[in-house]
């Protein structure tokens, strides 16, 4: 059902980006950097964060990592990651299809300035076989996400 939240928000929010399906692993960055043929910075990874009482969405590159003290300052308070059953019930998506897109509720989307190093980046599409291409600023545009500086890079 995941999958199909994200072909029909696509359908009516951006039909010309292009859906991969693939026939290998999306799931994880290394996997997706594989299967796509990419390097694993150019994966867009969408985190789902949990901070105080609210849920966000975080997508930065795949080579990131984040950065505590920046993410406190971000967002007000120390943040911690959804397990995998709140992060299906908030967004939709099994982790690993994890994306900023179709999602089961509206929630913030925040987009780390890490994803600028790249024209086009590969985010989850909602399965663990599909993704996206989009690039940085789009993908910004598209789901409403503010850019923020919380990550490291390798």
């Amino acid at each position: 059902m995941s999958l199909e939240s994200v072909k029909a928000w696509r359908d009516l929010h951006a039909p010309d980006l292009r859906l991969i399906e693939a026939h290998g692993s999306t799931a994880t960055v290394a996997d997706a950097a594989a299967t796509l043929g990419v390097e694993p910075g150019r994966i867009a990874k969408t985190i789902a964060l949990r901070v105080g009482d609210r849920i966000l969405l975080l997508v930065t590159r795949g080579d990131a990592r984040l950065d505590n003290l920046k993410c406190k300052a971000a967002f007000g308070g120390r943040i911690r990651m959804l397990d995998a059953d709140a992060t299906l019930a908030a967004t939709g998506h099994v982790v690993g299809g994890v994306c900023p897109f179709g999602l089961a509720t509206p929630l913030p989307v925040y987009a780390d300035v890490s994803l600028r190093a790249f024209d086009t980046v590969f985010p989850a599409a909602g399965s663990r076989n599909a993704s996206l291409e989009i690039g940085p600023e789009r993908l910004a545009e598209v789901t409403h996400a503010a850019w923020i500086d919380c990550c490291t890079l390798p």
